[in-house]
């Protein structure tokens, strides 16, 4: 079994990922997180302030799981599907960004 699972392209993955992410506050708190963690390695990079890079994992992660255990009642994607949940932020977020997604 590859690290995917039952899901051998991305573009299969994503629809699930979508549904795993369905309520509007978990994915508010995705988009937070997501934006933040940009923010936070523009900062380290920009002031060289390399151990603000620590805080990256804390912050991406931190809101994700936040709104799947109190708002979307499930278990993140990350836990079973890692590469591909990674991707699926980024995917999300872009989609968002771009109004295809509702937040």
């Amino acid at each position: 079994m590859t690290e995917q699972g039952r899901f051998n392209r991305f573009a299969d993955f994503y629809p699930y990922y979508l549904e795993e992410h369905s309520d509007v506050t978990c994915r508010r708190l995705h988009y937070l997180g997501s934006i933040l963690v940009l923010a936070i390695l523009l900062y380290a990079v920009t002031t060289s302030q390399w151990l603000y890079l620590l805080l990256l994992l804390v912050v991406g992660y931190g809101f994700a799981w936040l709104g799947h255990f109190l708002f979307e009642k499930n278990r993140p994607a990350t836990f079973q599907y890692p590469l591909y949940s990674l991707m699926g932020d980024w995917v999300m977020l872009k989609d968002m960004l771009t109004g295809r997604i509702r937040f």
